[in-house]
């Protein structure tokens, strides 16, 4: 019997020095309303975690003046080409509807309530594209 009281004080004596506390959610993150300092320490745990690398045209950056300007030639005239091509074809006045074959392009020209539609297949490799000019 004194063991059961002796274990019924402790118990009661122990229940007034334990406290309770709410639990409180508070978001790390500030986009979520976290901390706005905790902003930079997220964002470099972010990086440190990411394998993706960029191949942002490496290339370019590597190029000399000379392959440059070589390839900017190279653009301007096949744009060149490519304007006196459509000229020859369609005239200045314009496109016209019809089904028009460039080497291994196929053009198909025609309106439709979206406007003029121009669809452009290459037989090799079956790619297609096509272009909406709007009315």
């Amino acid at each position: 019997m004194k063991s059961i009281i002796i274990t019924i004080i402790l118990i009661f004596s122990a229940y007034q020095y334990s406290f309770g506390q709410d639990l409180v959610y508070r978001p790390k993150n500030p986009a979520f309303g976290g901390d706005t300092f905790n902003y930079q320490w997220l964002l470099n745990s972010a990086e440190a975690q990411n394998t993706f690398t960029e191949d942002n045209d490496q290339n370019a950056d590597n190029r000399s003046e000379l392959e440059r300007f070589t390839e900017s030639l190279n653009n301007q005239l096949l744009s060149q080409i490519s304007r006196t091509l459509f000229n020859e074809q369609f005239g200045q006045e314009g496109l016209t509807e019809g089904t028009f074959s460039f080497g291994t392009l196929f053009i198909e020209i025609f309106p439709s309530g979206e406007g003029l539609v121009i669809n452009i297949l290459d037989t090799n490799t079956g790619d297609q594209s096509q272009v909406i000019i709007p009315n």
